[in-house]
């Protein structure tokens, strides 16, 4: 009997991770298409990001609701609990990273009659590129609990963050020479921030991997000096 409930157990929690997973390539798909929307201006690409966004939702309220009721029917201790907690939490990253490609995607449809300068605009698939294999790699990492995987997400922020910075500056830059692309310019900049933030989401679900593995939480500057190899 308790051979068939620890299995039933693990069944759970492999159906949840499952679904986890489908959502996780839904948010990928959805970065992609925003950013897309966005440099091509493509305005019903963007509409089609925006009309996804309810079913995000959605996902992360059914899937929220898998880990509550596991929690509260099989009690689980130890690694086990640290495991439905960093599902429930990667599925509230995921949902909000949604939310981001959402917020490219509007600004993706405000800029649609107008053309911001060609280089922010190669300054932003830059980021758009890096960023994208920062959630595709975290992914990775969570499916596979691959901790090597999980730290070079977590140093790869840096990078996103000073890449944001740089576009930033450029984009103040043009609002102070080319005053009549001022709109322009600071819909630029709200996307970079989404690109920027996916980025933050990102590192955070490569977090809950090596609390899952190690036991160990490295959030907040944590130390990050880890032995993938190590128990």
């Amino acid at each position: 009997m308790s051979r068939h409930i620890s299995e039933q157990y693990d069944l759970e929690l492999a159906q949840i991770k499952e679904l986890l997973m489908e959502m996780g390539g839904m948010v990928e798909q959805q970065v992609n298409h925003s950013c897309t929307a966005l440099v091509n201006h493509d305005d019903a690409l963007a509409e089609q990001v925006r009309d996804v966004e309810s079913r995000l939702n959605q996902f992360e309220v059914e899937l929220d609701d898998h880990c509550v009721s596991i929690i509260a029917r099989r009690q689980p201790a130890a690694g086990d609990l640290r495991n439905v907690v960093s599902m429930m939490k990667a599925i509230t990253d995921l949902e909000r990273i949604g939310d981001e490609a959402d917020r490219i995607a509007k600004m993706a449809q405000r800029m649609t009659d107008d053309e911001p300068p060609t280089d922010l605009y190669a300054d932003f698939r830059s980021i758009h590129e890096n960023v994208g294999r920062m959630l595709h790699r975290a992914l990775d990492a969570f499916a596979r609990q691959d901790v090597e995987n999980a730290l070079r997400v977590i140093e790869a922020d840096e990078e996103i963050d000073q890449a944001y910075n740089s576009l930033v500056r450029k984009c103040v830059r043009e609002m102070r020479d080319k005053t009549e692309g001022i709109e322009n310019s600071v819909n630029m900049m709200w996307a970079a921030r989404a690109l920027e933030r996916i980025g933050d989401h990102s590192k955070n679900i490569a977090e809950y991997v090596i609390y899952q593995v190690k036991g160990l939480d490295v959030r907040h500057g944590g130390d990050t000096e880890i032995d993938p190899s190590e128990d």
